[in-house]
């Protein structure tokens, strides 16, 4: 492996840099404060109440989103032990109460069942050597094969059998609490019917008649709980994981024979993915032969926040294990259907659904004239008009790095009617938003990005700190998204800057970073202590970065990985330096001049070290070739060459 020695004085540490180390060592802190106050000793969640009303799991591992992924950028030592603790905790908490089978989700939409799984997948990221999780990887991909017992999938129709699917099997019909479907259910209303075309049942009132609101619930149980839906695209992330093991063919074929049926589907549909599939395998066989209205689909209750993340999660998948980027096109042709459909509109004066999150994305801009697209389709046609989530086009464009991807966000830019280089201070469940600022700042027109968003990430850790400090009472069964609202793990700042990579895809995503680091004397993943990392050159080709080690007295040594786990060749590396007699003589009032100097190496592999002198830094531009290498979980000092 090649070794290079930083030569450069750090000086006055970057704001930067000091303001990053200062997130690592206050969330170090926070998850301590976090887990005292909503754990019990052995690592599960602390509440009250039967928990009775709950009909899926997702929310419990919620709980700890984050948490692997900030161990893998460099997190305190013990985070991983952790995290682990706390999964296992939660898991046999949740098996006592019926929520899983053999250690998975029994049955669920994977709308939800992707939410829970960013935290098993981080951590079989964060330690590929421990056997445990990677038996698990395997035996909760093995349910989607087609010789399971379980039976999730029929590979004479390509499809996942149902909606509702898991750990035992496919799970027929809906949420049990919807059996009736009426009026009452107020948190339901402002994504309208579930159904629109149920006899005696046109608008949200008619469903105070108990008449029509069993007439609801037992259509919905016939119609969207049976059959495939395109939510079922994130499955593809648990075969894929357990293929980044040892590429086990298996979950291979699995994953691009079914991610095949859906782009087949698509074709057929004009390259828009429909959402659901009938059991005989015909698209439309339990809606009137339309393309939409299947559960978590176009029309009820999210469309395109939930359609268009499965179909980006399992596009992305495509990528990694087929190395294939043209795998992307199934993303890439429902985004451009959808902004095809866009308008000009303001959100204040559009009615839409999610208004609360463009509130706090767009703080005082929700007023000015913007580019709003439909996010749902039903019987009227496109409707809901939100402005575009970036993080779909964004991780399209990371995956795939091609030169119409990045032209699309300049469009969306364009005819944006808000300011991409304004950082707003809010924290979504997603733990995402920021990426127009972050897209302006690799554009080279938002310099100051680094230190701001370093400053609102700051500030939500304390802000969930202080809710933390002022929440008396316990935990009840009806608040069940209480223990997320006060988790103070944030890492959308520390993968933007110090990975060049978004956060990742929130329902059901792997995380393919554009850099990683290790530390070899721990051997664990991660920048070591001191040291901060900066990534402002994301291309096809090339990465490009600033190390620093703020240790005034310590050497640290610092490996760095090119490519999602793994898969990228350095060619060649460029790297700054200094000539200079630095510190120079006692008796001067300043230290000695410095001349710059660059040096460039070959590479050929996908790892090289560098060994940063306390108060150092070093400037490095990689370039690279993508998907050189299959991806893989491999220990975090493995190089690998051709």
């Amino acid at each position: 492996m090649i070794t290079i020695v930083a030569t450069e004085s750090v000086g006055a540490p970057p704001v930067w840099a000091v303001l990053q180390r200062r997130l690592f060592d206050v969330m170090d802190e926070a998850w301590r404060v976090y887990q005292a106050r909503y754990c019990e000793p052995d690592g599960s969640l602390r509440y009250h109440g039967s928990m009775d009303s709950r009909d899926g799991a997702d929310d419990f591992y919620e709980a700890f989103t984050g948490w692997g992924v900030l161990y893998q950028l460099g997190g305190s030592s013990d985070l991983l032990t952790a995290a682990k603790r706390h999964w296992e905790a939660v898991t046999a908490q949740l098996d006592r109460l019926g929520f899983i089978t053999d250690e998975f989700e029994r049955g669920y939409d994977w709308f939800h069942i992707g939410e829970q799984l960013p935290l098993f997948y981080s951590l079989c990221a964060a330690d590929p050597a421990d056997s445990s999780f990677m038996e698990r990887a395997t035996r909760f991909a093995e349910m989607y094969l087609p010789d399971s017992p379980t039976r999730n999938y029929d590979p004479a129709k390509r499809i996942i059998r149902a909606p509702h699917n898991g750990g035992g099997g496919p799970r027929y019909g809906i949420n049990e609490s919807w059996h009736t479907y009426g009026a009452d259910l107020t948190n339901m209303q402002p994504y309208g019917l579930p159904l629109e075309d149920v006899p005696g049942v046109e608008a949200w009132d008619d469903l105070a008649d108990a008449a029509n609101a069993r007439a609801m619930g037992a259509a919905m149980t016939q119609r969207l709980g049976r059959g495939d839906v395109a939510v079922n695209l994130a499955a593809t992330s648990l075969a894929t994981n357990a293929w980044l093991y040892h590429h086990d063919d298996r979950f291979r074929r699995w994953m691009l024979e079914y991610l095949d049926a859906w782009a087949e589907r698509s074709a057929a549909n004009g390259g828009l993915v429909p959402d659901n599939v009938g059991p005989s395998g015909q698209v439309g066989e339990l809606h009137g032969g339309r393309w939409f209205g299947g559960h978590y689909g176009w029309t009820w209750p999210h469309g395109l926040h939930s359609v268009g993340m499965a179909v980006c999660v399992a596009a992305l998948n495509g990528v990694l294990v087929d190395r294939d980027p043209g795998r992307l096109d199934l993303a890439r042709n429902v985004l451009d259907q959808v902004y095809a459909q866009g308008i000009e509109g303001t959100v204040d004066g559009t009615e839409m659904t999610m208004r609360s999150r463009w509130a706090a994305e767009l703080g005082d801009e929700t007023g000015a004239p913007t580019f709003l697209v439909p996010i749902r389709h039903g019987l009227r046609g496109w409707f809901d008009h939100q402005p575009p989530q970036l993080t779909m086009p964004v991780w399209v464009w990371r995956a795939g790095m091609a030169r119409p991807d990045w032209d699309r966000l300049v469009e969306l830019r364009r005819r944006s009617g808000y300011d991409w280089r304004t950082v707003h201070d809010f924290r979504n469940k997603e733990d995402a938003g920021h990426e127009a600022p972050w897209l302006a700042f690799l554009s080279g027109d938002n310099p100051d990005y680094p230190e701001r968003i370093l400053g609102v990430a700051l500030s939500q850790v304390q802000r969930r700190l202080d809710l933390i400090a002022e929440d008396a009472d316990e935990v009840a069964d009806g608040n069940i998204h209480h223990w997320q609202r006060h988790n103070p793990v944030t890492t959308e700042a520390l993968l933007q800057l110090t990975t060049g990579t978004p956060q990742v895809l929130y329902n059901g995503g792997l995380l393919p970073t554009r850099v990683s680091y290790s530390d070899p004397d721990t051997g664990r993943p991660g920048l070591p202590a001191d040291v901060a990392a900066l990534v402002d050159v994301v291309e096809a080709e090339r990465t490009a970065l600033d190390l620093v080690n703020l240790a005034p007295t310590c050497t640290r040594r610092v490996i760095l990985h090119a490519g999602g786990f793994g898969s990228d060749r350095i060619d060649e590396l460029r790297y700054s330096g200094a000539l200079t007699s630095y510190p120079g003589a006692a008796t001067a009032y300043t230290a000695p001049p410095v001349n710059a100097t660059a040096t460039t190496v070959p590479v050929g592999a996908n790892t090289f070290e560098v060994v940063l002198p306390p108060g150092s830094r070093v400037r490095l531009d990689l370039r690279v070739t993508p998907r050189a290498y299959p991806a893989r979980h491999v220990p975090f000092t493995t190089e690998r060459t051709p």
